[in-house]
């Protein structure tokens, strides 16, 4: 397939590569092949450039003709064709829920409601609100070092919305 024709398919979109552990390698993978890897240089993971669940193309890129633009590509958090999580998604998802587990000061109803959260905390959904509010009345009883790890990870893969009133900006 040629570039031109690619890109009216996937609607003016290039592709971009991204490791199995979220780091961006490059949003041009299409028209800039030059620039892709078979391995992270941050951290060794394989790199993909395509939705493990549905194959569709990891979207990079949107190319405007006639018009010079600065990106700053983070790599997205779902498939836009599917919706599923991409596997850097996944993994953050349940290294949170396996730190919650860990959380001894939690009871096990409380890990569990919280664990439950935080779906809702990476997906901008109608629960969303009570998750941050959970997570807010939950996650100080979790003990220092949890908590801070947890924090770390749920920022990074939260939802706008999730990050905002976490944040205290709403």
């Amino acid at each position: 397939m040629r570039y031109d024709d690619f890109r009216e398919e996937y609607e003016g979109y290039d592709v971009a590569q991204v490791c199995l552990n979220g780091h961006p390698i490059t949003e041009f993978a299409r028209s800039q092949p030059e620039h892709n890897q078979k391995f992270c240089g941050t951290c060794g993971a394989e790199t993909i450039d395509k939705c493990p669940s549905c194959g569709h193309f990891i979207r990079g890129f949107y190319h405007i003709p006639g018009v010079v633009s600065m990106s700053d590509f983070a790599a997205p958090a779902f498939c836009y064709n599917c919706g599923k999580p991409y596997p850097w998604t996944e993994t953050r998802i349940k290294a949170v829920k396996d730190l919650i587990a860990e959380a001894e000061k939690l009871k096990p109803e409380e890990r569990e409601s919280l664990s439950k959260s935080i779906d809702d905390l990476v997906r901008d959904t109608p629960r969303t609100q009570l998750a941050v509010m959970r997570f807010k009345k939950l996650i100080p009883k979790a003990g220092k070092e949890v908590a801070e790890a947890v924090r770390s990870i749920v920022v990074d893969i939260a939802s706008e919305t999730a990050k905002k009133l976490l944040l205290g900006e709403l």
